[in-house]
């Protein structure tokens, strides 16, 4: 059994079970969502069309995120007049699993575990760097926390603290080599 419903302005087909993209949505992950504007039904050859909707037709879903899409460039020119403009846009998306899809008197139902992950997160592991590499994650407040350097003291603090017996006598610079130039060619 499948449906047509309406969100965001958009017409989507959906079946129990779909993973939906769709604008977004209002909730947490996990809240149940229903879209009652089913414009269509369908089952095999039986095709339920409303007008302009199925009447007691209910879609119903779970909100797994709401996240930002992809990177639009919106770019704009003038030739010949040094006018370029370059602005990107992400629209805000939320991911709904399609639970059940009910009217007409039949209801079909998804019997699969909803998985609340994250695409950050399938992503960074499908890329093999584990949830570590997720930059939002918080470590937990148990955890040791590395202890803090000790400050080094300033350079000439240091030299006034050692005595001047004990420092190093410092090296005589080599002959510069173009000294050494001139008397060969005199030679």
């Amino acid at each position: 059994m499948y449906a047509v419903i309406k969100t965001g302005g958009k017409q989507y087909r959906v079946q129990a079970g779909d993973l939906l993209v769709v604008e977004k949505l209002e909730g947490e992950p996990g809240a149940a969502v229903a879209f009652g504007e089913v414009l269509m039904l369908g089952e095999g050859e039986a095709v339920t069309v409303g007008a302009p909707t199925v009447d007691g037709a209910v879609v119903s879903g779970t909100l797994i995120e709401t996240r930002k899409g992809e990177k639009v460039k919106i770019f704009k020119k003038i030739r010949r007049q040094g006018y370029r403009r370059t602005r990107g846009h992400r629209q805000l998306e939320s991911v709904v699993r399609v639970t059940s899809v009910a009217g007409a008197g039949k209801e079909a139902k998804w019997e699969g575990s909803i998985d609340l992950t994250p695409k950050v997160i399938l992503d960074a592991r499908a890329r093999g760097l584990g949830d570590a590499a997720v930059p939002f994650t918080v470590p937990a407040a148990t955890e040791a926390a590395p202890a803090p350097k000790k400050a080094k003291a300033p350079k000439a603090a240091e030299a006034a603290a050692e005595p001047a017996a004990e420092a190093a006598p410092k090296k005589k610079a080599a002959p510069k080599k173009a000294a050494a130039k001139t008397e060969e060619g005199e030679a």
